[in-house]
């Protein structure tokens, strides 16, 4: 019976500790979680600025001499959704 004990009790401190490391883990996760979206802010917010201080591509007249020039793209997947159709 002694063997039980021995087993439920080190079960119960293994219990113990994962819930403790769970904890941790998890407020790590929400100090990473807001680290991210100040710093997806901020990149915006940088981004804006930068926008604002540079002339659009098509003003700065290119020495290309294309009058048909496509608009510009954002980068990656990003779609629109005006120009989605119904």
């Amino acid at each position: 019976m002694s063997v039980q004990w021995l087993l439920i009790g080190a079960a119960l401190l293994m219990a113990v500790g994962a819930f403790l490391r769970a904890r941790r883990v998890a407020r790590r996760l929400e100090r990473l979680t807001e680290s991210y979206w100040e710093l997806r802010y901020e990149y915006g917010q940088l981004r804006a600025r930068v926008a604002r201080l540079e002339p659009p591509v098509a003003e700065a007249g290119g020495a290309g001499g294309n009058d048909l020039q496509e608009p510009a793209r954002p980068p990656g997947n990003f779609v629109p959704l005006s120009s989605l159709k119904r």
